[in-house]
């Protein structure tokens, strides 16, 4: 297994990045969040304001929220889609308005599996009564997430076996929508991840069991569309690199895995935790799940994105200067500050990518 060699002294926040054919202007990426925001699968007026104005904030790629590869793999009925065609065209507007900003447009595929049909978190989250557009969800087993979750029905082998062609038929209407960076979601307890969790997956099939079969639906997905997407674009998997439950999925498997994602043609695991259980407990702090990427990109010899409570400009520029990461993604922070990476620029002392209609407001002016 062939180690990247550490980041040059010189990297900073604000160095570019060059995956495959696509280059990113500087190492800060949106993190895919979710607004539960859509009518029928569809980006709206609200997704368009929210990314592009973060696109104009001077981020180097716009990965938007998770995107459901099927009706039935919504975590809500509020979920972006792109089960169908007529999902494309609001979100080429979408890719549009990211890409003129200068930020490379992405987007996050995936299948919520058991912690599918929820009500939006606004609205309490508990599962959505059958009789008020509800649906029962799909799963590797019956049991439900929680009290307040439907029960899943246990996928069928052959359903299994249809799966990757589902998630491969999304990410090609992904590539026409504009889109120039795919992520894969196998993190945060949702279909991919319950397989991969020993936790969740009690099955006594090819499926289930022993690492070889837990792992079978991610590669199987991952292969499938590696081959459907471009070869020059880049393709990255968000992982729980642990369950931080006993017993659960944890990073010495998810260093095994992201060793034959790199095989299979990913370019960047995006390093996350937990999710999968509800009794997990997750020892939250600033930059706690940095170490996971560090780990990953040196034993698995595969670039690695850092996620999880970075918040400041100095500590995002520490974790890439240590060959932690190759990129940082932030969140909630860019929730409350839209335009953190212009701000971050300032603070660390380089010139930030202001668009050109606000210069007048950029540190120097009057």
């Amino acid at each position: 297994m062939n180690a990247l060699p550490p980041l040059a002294a010189s990297a900073t926040l604000f160095e570019p990045l060059t995956l495959r054919s696509v280059t990113l202007r500087n190492r800060i990426v949106l993190a895919p969040m979710a607004q539960y925001s859509a009518e029928d699968g569809m980006a709206n007026d609200w997704h368009f304001v929210h990314y592009a104005s973060r696109a104009a904030g001077g981020l180097g790629a716009v990965v938007v929220e998770v995107t459901a590869v099927s009706p039935q793999g919504r975590i809500c009925p509020g979920e972006l889609g792109l089960w169908q065609d007529g999902q494309i065209a609001p979100l080429a507007r979408l890719t549009a308005l990211i890409a003129a900003q200068g930020a490379v447009p992405g987007i996050q595929i995936g299948h919520a599996g058991r912690k599918a049909c929820t009500a939006q978190p606004w609205e309490g989250g508990a599962a959505v009564p059958l009789d008020r557009g509800g649906w029962i969800p799909l799963g590797p087993g019956t049991e439900p997430f929680g009290p307040a979750y439907h029960a899943p029905r246990a996928l069928t082998h052959a359903e299994l076996e249809a799966l990757p062609g589902v998630f491969a038929a999304a990410a090609r209407r992904a590539h026409r929508a504009g889109f120039r960076l795919l992520e894969l979601h196998a993190a945060h307890g949702y279909l991919i991840h319950q397989f991969l969790s020993p936790l969740v997956n009690r099955r006594t099939d090819g499926h289930g069991g022993a690492f070889e079969n837990r792992t079978r639906l991610a590669l199987e997905v991952t292969r499938a569309v590696r081959a459907a997407w471009p070869a020059e674009l880049p393709l990255w998997v968000r992982l729980s690199v642990t369950d931080w439950a006993a017993g659960g999925w944890d990073v010495e498997e998810a260093v095994r895995l992201a060793g034959l994602l790199r095989d299979e043609g990913v370019d960047l695991v995006d390093s996350s935790s937990g999710g999968v259980v509800a009794h997990q407990r997750v020892p939250a702090a600033p930059g706690f799940q940095v170490p996971f990427a560090g780990r990953i990109r040196r034993e698995a010899g595969v670039r690695t994105g850092a996620v999880g409570l970075i918040t400041e400009p100095a500590q995002a520029d520490a974790i890439l200067r240590a060959g932690q990461a190759d990129v940082v993604l932030l969140g909630r922070v860019m929730l409350r500050d839209p335009y953190w990476p212009l701000h971050a620029a300032q603070v660390l002392g380089v010139e930030g990518p202001w668009p050109v209609q606000y210069l007048r407001g950029a540190p120097g002016t009057v």
